[in-house]
């Protein structure tokens, strides 16, 4: 396979206008607080456009400094990471470090979180690439969609007239007004599908990561079925633009693509990266361990073979995070401390930040219920001393049980409303004002009884 060099130029260019400032105030719209973690990715992400400026011995020197975020659960820390790689248009998946001590010493092949990001690139590639072909593929749908509402006579008579052809470029030339008009919408066509036939499917213990592409040979061995179907003007057109697209594509240079894509861009947010830390107890010591060694080759660099071709890891950004409740970032591997220079630790979330997390975030919780019962007519309205209320029964509930940071305004808020929730579709459109009376009406019983918050709030 032949390797493009380079990325993509409007990842080139995205790249090379997101200063560490621009960066941090983006992530400020989403995320409040936690300053240190944002400047920290910020610089991360400018450096991979750094180094990128160098020449080219220098830059094959230049390794990524990955980070170590240690906060408690819903302070911000996989949210940091996954709007990071949305404003980059990086490669980016979330994987918990606990899922590869699950079975046995051993779960998942720790590679294959480098075959995910593959998968993520391929999906972005292709989706890009996709994007410039569309309007070829509507021209060929367009003319594919004619052939089947008025095909094409197949031979003319030796006596046929010029004026035939003329006749049929004519009707040609209306059906198409028609169908840009969308008038034969609703018009049923037959055509005939190609339709895959189920291959086996493997699954357990090591098949994920097997060197053969098996999947895919199975793909290519199995018979393809042809079916006649019968669908509205508007389903086929669907379903040729699909088939369009597919065709203009072209899997080999996708493919090349989006491994340059992982290789330099990519990001890898390992959570829970306290949980494979040796505890006193000796069960799972082994399994833990292991984790940790698998690990190590992964983050300081390898070469990982996947079905489109091998992938280094060189350059691509880990991001660890963990709560480390019970042991520190210095209980882990030297080897892999080593590897996370770079350090930063989130603070639990105030009252204040539960205000701001109500009423900044352009997506906030409150907007979100605003929106959803709009659809059925009720303007619902959150006076500030509601979201004060809520700000504070949500850190009081966490301060008094488990504290689980921003998550907790989830369950706030739904057992708040879930009256009006249950009740919307059967009362009249208006205004419902949220105040702090209603807050407290519907929340005083479950934040006061401790025991009570454990199981509901």
């Amino acid at each position: 396979m032949q390797r493009v060099t380079g990325t993509a130029p409007d990842v080139e260019n995205r790249l090379s206008q997101l200063t560490p400032r621009s960066i941090v105030a983006e992530l400020d719209r989403h995320i409040v607080g936690q300053q240190d973690a944002k400047r920290a990715v910020a610089i991360a992400v400018r450096n991979r456009w750094r180094r990128r400026q160098l020449a080219d011995d220098m830059r094959a020197e230049v390794s990524p400094k990955n980070i170590l975020m240690i906060g408690p659960t819903g302070v911000g820390k996989t949210e940091i990471a996954r709007r990071l790689a949305k404003l980059t248009g990086a490669p980016f998946i979330k994987v918990e470090a606990t899922k590869y001590t699950e079975v046995g010493y051993y779960g998942r092949d720790v590679e294959s979180m480098v075959r995910e990001l593959v998968e993520n690139a391929i999906g972005l590639v292709r989706q890009r690439e996709r994007d410039k072909v569309q309007q070829e593929a509507r021209r060929r749908t367009e003319e594919r969609m004619l052939d089947l509402l008025l095909p094409r006579p197949v031979r003319y008579a030796e006596d046929a007239q010029p004026t035939d052809q003329e006749r049929y470029e004519r009707n040609r030339e209306k059906m198409r007004a028609m169908l840009a008009a969308g008038e034969l919408d609703e018009r049923s066509v037959e055509m005939t599908v190609e339709q895959k036939a189920t291959p086996v499917v493997f699954s357990g213990l090591g098949m994920e990561h097997m060197d053969m592409d098996l999947q895919g040979m199975l793909e290519k061995i199995m018979p393809r079925q042809s079916v006649t179907r019968h669908l509205s003007v508007a389903q086929a057109r669907n379903v040729i633009f699909d088939q369009e697209c597919e065709a203009l594509l072209e899997p080999d240079k996708i493919n090349a693509e989006a491994i340059e894509l992982a290789e330099c861009l990519g990001i890898i947010f390992v959570d829970e990266i306290d949980k494979v830390i040796a505890s006193e107890s000796r069960g799972a010591d082994v399994s833990r361990q292991g984790v940790q060694r698998d690990l190590l080759p992964i983050v300081e660099g390898t070469t990982v073979q996947t079905r489109y071709g091998h992938v280094s890891t060189d350059h691509i950004l880990f991001i660890a995070a963990g709560a480390f409740h019970r042991n520190r970032p210095s209980d882990l591997m030297p080897e892999l401390q080593g590897r996370f220079p770079i350090r930063v630790e989130l603070q639990d979330l105030t009252k204040d930040d539960f205000v701001r997390i109500l009423k900044e975030p352009k997506s906030s919780l409150t907007r979100q219920y605003q929106a959803l019962l709009a659809t059925e007519g009720i303007d619902l309205v959150f006076a500030d001393d509601a979201i004060e209320a809520l700000a504070s029964h949500a850190h009081k509930v966490n301060q008094s049980t488990q504290n689980i940071g921003a998550r907790r305004l989830y369950t706030i808020l739904e057992r708040m409303l879930e009256d009006l929730s249950f009740d919307v579709p059967d009362r009249q459109a208006g205004r419902v004002v949220i105040d702090a009376a209603y807050v407290h009406q519907r929340l005083q019983r479950f934040s006061d009884d401790e025991d009570l918050s454990k199981y509901i709030l």
